[in-house]
């Protein structure tokens, strides 16, 4: 409605003035003039200088010929002009090659091969290891107790953990040294990049073992997966408190959770097992006895099956995030530590655990 009265008063001053007058903007007021057209775009009016069919073949022809095939328009159109042919310019030949769908780079260009992430790949429990540092929060502000857990990558079995005041070079070492005493040397130890991590104890204890060295590669924050899912894992349970009241709290707490998590909690990532039943090998057992019960309550209750299956079925061993099919040999993936080359493990064990690394 305040339109006709922009217009009457623009009469006697000008179209700003009178937006200025009334509070209108003068964009809004142009806009009101020009009534919104629904649909596609008209079709933009073919100018009067615009090149013919033939003409346009013509620079087409030129432009895909055997001799300017591999130039560029600009080169193009500089060689022409030179010959004394001038047909249209640069710009008009850009958009021709585009309406035909040859618009882009005309020379050869350089072509780079995937680069692929390098894996480690565990078969069986005490191959692979996998250990990280984190921080617990303490009774008190900025006081933090540091949690030390070293995994089987193929079980998720906790083999050693430990709270401690401080992060230390020493404590790792003589974590990994008995953790090595207890279920044996495996063959390779995956970390992160941090400093207990490539400290020179830790380092010398596994080149004197000959186990093999890993870390996640430089400013790459999932290369550690296994040990930050385990993390997950803890301090999103419910029972986690907020805050422990001293270290031997700390420590109790995560006695009770790790036995827990050991013996009882149903892993997603390897079937619904637990990691002791994964790592001492009682989950093909247990597979047999769980696909016993649903096959009794599926003849109980056929209706309730799936129609498509036939029968009731439980999660596969190789489901679940972090696994992958990967047909690469260890040996190929760790640094060499002189232990001798390890056996294929492509298709041992239907489960396989995968974790990508920085050669040390």
């Amino acid at each position: 409605m305040i339109n006709p009265a922009v217009d009457e008063l623009a009469v006697h001053t000008s179209v700003k003035q009178a937006c200025d007058l009334l509070g209108r903007a003068r964009g809004s007021h142009y806009r009101a003039q020009r009534p919104r057209v629904h649909g596609p775009a008209p079709k933009r009016p073919t100018p009067p200088n615009a090149l013919t069919v033939a003409e346009q073949e013509q620079v087409l022809a030129a432009l895909t010929s055997e001799r300017f095939c591999d130039k560029s328009v600009a080169q193009t159109w500089a060689t022409l002009l030179d010959e004394g042919t001038y047909w249209c310019s640069m710009s008009t030949m850009h958009r021709l090659l585009r309406a035909c769908g040859a618009a882009g780079e005309r020379r050869r260009q350089a072509v780079h091969p995937a680069k692929k992430k390098p894996e480690l790949l565990a078969t069986g429990p005490g191959q692979i290891w996998s250990w990280d540092i984190t921080k617990l929060r303490g009774p008190g502000r900025g006081v933090w107790f540091q949690l030390y857990v070293v995994l089987d990558i193929f079980s998720r079995y906790v083999v050693a953990w430990t709270v401690q005041n401080a992060e230390d070079s020493e404590i790792a070492k003589t974590m990994l040294e008995e953790a090595m005493g207890d279920h044996g040397i495996p063959e390779a130890v995956h970390a992160d990049r941090g400093t207990s991590m490539t400290s020179k104890p830790v380092a010398q204890l596994l080149l004197d073992l000959g186990v093999d060295r890993s870390h996640s590669r430089p400013r790459v924050s999932n290369d550690n997966p296994f040990s930050e899912s385990a993390f997950k894992t803890l301090k999103y349970a419910p029972v986690f408190p907020d805050a422990f009241g001293s270290l031997a709290d700390a420590r109790a707490f995560c006695e009770a959770f790790f036995t827990y998590y050991n013996h009882e909690h149903r892993h997603s990532g390897i079937g619904l097992h637990t990691p002791a039943s994964v790592h001492h090998g009682t989950a093909a057992e247990i597979r047999v006895q769980r696909q016993a019960t649903l096959d009794a309550a599926h003849a109980a209750h056929p209706e309730r099956s799936e129609a498509a299956q036939g029968r009731l079925d439980q999660p596969a061993l190789t489901g679940g995030p972090h696994t992958d099919r990967v047909t690469r040999r260890v040996s190929d993936c760790l640094t060499s530590s002189g232990r001798g080359t390890v056996a294929d493990a492509v298709g041992v064990l239907p489960v396989r655990a995968l974790v990508c690394f920085q050669q040390a």
